[in-house]
């Protein structure tokens, strides 16, 4: 029932904010966020490392049709539930200093969305999955398109478009799965897991699913979206766009591609693992280019779900588990980088790194946090990112080595445009922008620092986690039958 909880908390809470006095708003929804937190901790403690899905729940939905209401966490998505408990409350806590109009209907999106990508990430039936894939994109629209830049309208009816026809490929696929179950049919993605399809048939799904999935995470070239909405998004939504929803896409190619597709992975597999490591480069060199420091980290984080991407069409445990940690790693590290980025630009006016300079000089808090977390996008030995990196890596390299070769530049160039970044705008001589600049305040280094804490417990004690998810990603591998 853990389970259930954990969807219920935030959507009670949002419908609780969304009527209740702005003033309030904010503290209502961070309570109600660390209340999520504590018991996906609990669900953390007590998850016993195997293969099955525990502190399950499930109820009839539409009985007729074999369609339920139900979910379950296991050592696929454990990392994803935890990722979006610990990250929203740090979310929630960052906007404390910044004041929003109808703050209630802003916080009350936030909880909502957190419900959502809860939903998604442990739904055991698929059409529940779909529900709360679409979901998702409904509060993070809104978020973006009433609190963002000037091209907010236009940024966000792109994305909108772009998801929503994506979307539409993975309901044909459903439908379809679901009319192959035998007898009466049912919705369980797990039964999905025994059908017997044709590889013709096969690759079309896969085509189908895989549109779905590079579109929301996004990968070369279904990525035009992301810059913009990410730059034209309140820091707040670019966080939850950054740090959890892309992780539906990856998530969704472990869970439905590998499982139910394995034909059609391995006919069409090198064409995707090469237009993702294609990604990687492309997204790299760009990131190279940019003088606007939060475009720069969006271009950054499409190289990494690329190479995430690219783990898991590898189809060995090194790069699935690769993927897993991964993922939560990124989110922590692009949720802070996002965060100290706002809070430069909330005292200096600016996001251009040729107009920075000096900061280390006034704020040298901020500066030792922007490091630790640049180093762990980097992946520095003994920070988050290179556990995830090193594994990823491998995977693809054991597939192919000139694609693994190809793939490991993104260490070079993710060192260039990330040190180069934090070179110029915390060294140097002070600008006009920046020789005013203050320090962290007490609830700034409330978010950073857990944020902080977690590259290096992820970097040196990566066992705690990967121990959790190896049982049911050696269980995935093992039940692929071509």
């Amino acid at each position: 029932m853990l389970t259930l909880l954990l969807l219920i908390i935030p959507l009670l809470a949002g419908g609780l904010v969304l009527v209740t006095k702005n003033n309030s708003a904010k503290q209502i929804a961070l309570l109600a966020a660390l209340i999520e937190l504590a018991t996906a901790c609990v669900a953390f403690v007590q998850f016993k490392a195997n293969a099955s899905t525990q502190f399950g729940f499930s109820y009839a939905w539409i009985p007729s049709a074999g369609i339920t209401f139900s979910a379950g966490i296991d050592g696929i998505n454990l990392l994803l539930v935890m990722l979006t408990a610990f990250l929203v409350p740090l979310i929630i806590l960052s906007t404390f200093r910044q004041l929003y109009k109808n703050a209630s209907v802003f916080y009350a999106l936030i909880l909502f969305m957190q419900g959502a990508l809860i939903g998604v990430f442990t739904a055991t039936d698929a059409f529940l999955f779909y529900f709360f894939f679409e979901a998702a994109l409904i509060p993070v629209y809104f978020l973006a398109a009433i609190w963002g830049g000037e091209n907010r309208v236009k940024v966000t009816f792109k994305f909108f478009i772009y998801t929503i026809f994506g979307s539409l490929f993975m309901l044909v696929a459903l439908v379809y799965l679901y009319s192959q179950t035998p007898g009466t049919h049912t919705a369980q993605i797990t039964a999905f897991y025994q059908l017997g399809l044709g590889s013709y048939t096969q690759g079309l799904i896969f085509w189908a699913f895989f549109i779905a999935f590079a579109i929301k995470m996004p990968l070369f070239p279904f990525h035009t979206w992301q810059p913009d909405t990410y730059t034209e998004s309140p820091t707040p939504a670019t966080m939850l766009l950054s740090g959890i929803m892309l992780k539906m896409g990856v998530y969704g190619l472990i869970r439905f591609i590998l499982p139910i597709v394995p034909i059609g992975l391995q006919t069409w597999g090198n064409a995707a693992i090469v237009l993702s490591v294609i990604g990687i480069i492309y997204g790299s060199i760009i990131a190279v280019q940019q003088r606007d420091m939060k475009r720069l980290v969006a271009y950054s984080s499409f190289a990494h779900v690329g190479l995430m991407a690219a783990g898991v069409f590898s189809k060995n445990i090194n790069g699935l588990q690769g993927a897993l940690i991964q993922m939560l790693a990124h989110g922590i590290n692009v949720v802070g980088l996002f965060f100290v980025i706002e809070i430069i630009f909330s005292r200096t006016k600016t996001r251009n790194i040729e107009q920075l300079g000096g900061i280390t000089q006034r704020a040298p808090y901020l500066t030792v946090y922007f490091m630790i977390l640049m180093l762990g996008s980097v992946a520095l030995p003994l920070t988050n990112g290179f556990v995830g990196e090193f594994l990823l890596l491998s995977g693809v390299y054991d597939y192919n080595k000139w694609l693994g070769a190809v793939a490991g530049i993104t260490i070079i160039l993710g060192a260039v445009y990330m040190l180069r970044m934090f070179q110029r705008a915390m060294f140097g001589s002070k600008s006009s922008f920046t020789e005013h600049i203050s320090d962290l305040s007490f609830s700034e280094k409330m978010v950073l620092f857990p944020l902080a804490f977690m590259v290096f417990w992820i970097g040196l004690y990566p066992n705690s986690f990967l121990a959790l998810t190896q049982p049911a990603v050696l269980n995935l591998l093992n039940s692929i039958h071509y």
